[in-house]
């Protein structure tokens, strides 16, 4: 093993385009133009020189190995919401299937820069698992007005969300990201710029019920008097809507 290189340690940063390939030729072809320039936008907005950088293109997507020295801070919470609203602002009077809404993954560990053909090393693998889970697909799905969906190692968790106001850290939606048939399980957390990812959504019991077309419904409803379909009428109703039981008193 002496003839391989020390790695050495870097943020890894995963970008992926949501819903790529069902996207025909054209508008693939503007994905790939409008990704590095919003990517190379968000860095320059935030002070982030290129120098450095390592970043490996994948059609819809980019790996980046970021260099020694990168806050971890800035990159953990100003990059997601600085990608956000420059989405917005390209997205503006697209037609949806033209827009773009990304998925973002942040991890950190020891990286070979001195690959054959990539980085070798356990931290970009887990980079590039996270952002391809099916939890945060899901997620990103729930909010639709959302334009980028970050995930997060749970190690950056807690070394940068929890310790810092930047982000709301009870806003981060905690999963075990899994991807069984790459026998990948790993504890990670969600943010969406300006939504709250963990919140609950409603149970189908709280679904407020919705009138059938051209009638009346009713459900858990006790009415008297004449308001009950006539003088003297009792109308109580359970169970499902529009199920309705009359009693006279």
């Amino acid at each position: 093993m002496s003839d391989i290189a020390d790695p050495s340690r870097h943020l890894v940063l995963t970008v992926d385009v949501e819903r790529y390939s069902g996207r025909d030729n054209v508008l693939q072809w503007r994905v790939q133009q409008a990704l590095p320039r919003i990517m190379q936008r968000a860095r320059e907005e935030l002070g982030l020189l290129p120098d450095g950088w390592l970043v490996q293109p994948s059609g819809d997507g980019q790996l980046a190995i970021l260099p020694q020295g990168t806050s971890e801070r800035t990159i953990v919470t100003r990059l997601a919401p600085t990608v956000d609203r420059l989405l917005r602002e390209h997205n503006h009077g697209l037609a949806p299937e033209a827009r773009i809404r990304l998925r973002i993954g942040v991890h950190e560990g020891l990286v070979h820069l001195d690959g054959g053909n990539g980085f070798p090393g356990e931290a970009v693998v887990t980079a590039c698992r996270l952002v391809d889970s099916p939890q945060l697909k899901a997620t990103l799905r729930r909010f639709p007005e959302a334009q980028v969906a970050l995930i997060v190692s749970d190690r950056l968790y807690q070394d940068v969300v929890r310790h810092y106001g930047d982000l709301r850290p009870e806003h981060f939606l905690r999963v075990t990201a899994s991807l069984p048939e790459k026998s990948f399980d790993a504890v990670a957390w969600i943010h969406l710029p300006g939504e709250n990812a963990a919140a609950e959504q409603p149970s189908p019991a709280t679904t407020p019920v919705q009138p059938s077309a051209g009638g009346q419904t009713f459900q858990h409803i006790t009415a008297h008097g004449p308001t009950a379909f006539g003088n003297g009428n009792v109308i109580t109703t359970y169970g499902s809507a529009g199920s309705a039981t009359p009693h006279r008193p």
